[in-house]
């Protein structure tokens, strides 16, 4: 006789079987247990550190990094616009008031010298006149000194010079900015603020931007927004400068039962 109540009892045990079987395949879950993630810390011979978050973790890890330029790169001063300086290209026009004149040719009493390359040592050559210190100087001074120069074989001899901005007057600048590229040294962009200006701006978010300079061996580095809340911050530019903007690379881990779980990048300064 066929008994009911037997029949409950063996479904039951089927259905509690299999649930077991499916436990010990391993059913989809938010993340590691507890127990596996302590499997891995120092206290069972693993090499994670394993800390509770309480009120003191939090306070410690709320410290903001401590970005900042060095007093040298403050106190630098603003580079003259007309400044000449090593790597820059220079034009010189020349008039002689004479029909036989030694610059120019038979007939005409003005020469033009273009692309007069100021050397790694700051000197520009021209004819009649001989090796001039350029570098550090003036357009202006530079014209006197060749003119007096020429005097003393042409009379009152008219000079023009013009600069043009070359090597030694530009900065580079890479990462995340609105055009990354080479760009000269001029008066409106004198000041690393002004010159990631003029290159776009940054594409991040401002308050987790990070700007470092490199200038000959130093490096330093300081948050975007100290630019502007700390004006003395908006260091003065140098020829070679390579300016590199990037965005904060503190980052966070969460795992287990929350709504996203992976690598999650500091949004903010402090979090």
């Amino acid at each position: 006789m066929f008994h009911l109540g037997a029949f409950r009892w063996k479904i039951f045990a089927v259905q509690i079987i299999a649930i077991s079987f499916l436990s010990a395949c391993g059913l989809p879950r938010v993340g590691p247990s507890k127990t596996e993630i302590y499997s891995g810390s120092v206290q069972k011979q693993g090499n994670a550190f394993i800390l509770a978050v309480n009120d003191h973790v939090a306070r410690a890890t709320a410290v903001i990094p401590a970005l900042g330029f060095s007093r040298k790169f403050r106190n630098a001063n603003l580079i003259g616009s007309d400044t000449i300086r090593a790597g820059d290209t220079l034009g010189l026009s020349i008039w002689e008031n004479v029909d036989d004149s030694l610059l120019a040719g038979k007939g005409l009493n003005a020469t033009t010298l273009e692309g007069v390359q100021v050397d790694g040592s700051g000197y520009i050559f021209v004819p009649y006149a001989g090796r001039i210190k350029a570098a550090g100087n003036s357009p202006e001074a530079v014209r006197q000194i060749i003119a007096n120069l020429l005097k003393e074989q042409t009379p009152d001899p008219q000079v023009q010079l013009r600069r043009f901005a070359g090597d030694g007057s530009t900065v580079s600048i890479i990462g995340a900015v609105g055009g990354q590229g080479i760009y000269v040294i001029e008066r409106p962009t004198r000041t690393l603020g002004a010159m990631l200006a003029k290159a776009g701006g940054v594409t991040i978010e401002p308050e987790v931007a990070q700007i470092t300079v490199l200038r000959n061996k130093q490096r330093e580095k300081v948050w975007f927004q100290d630019l502007y809340d700390h004006p003395d911050m908006d260091v003065a530019l140098r020829g070679g400068d390579r300016i590199l903007v990037e965005t904060d690379t503190r980052a966070f881990t969460s795992l287990g039962a929350t709504a996203k779980q992976g690598r999650i990048s500091f949004p903010t300064q402090t979090i």
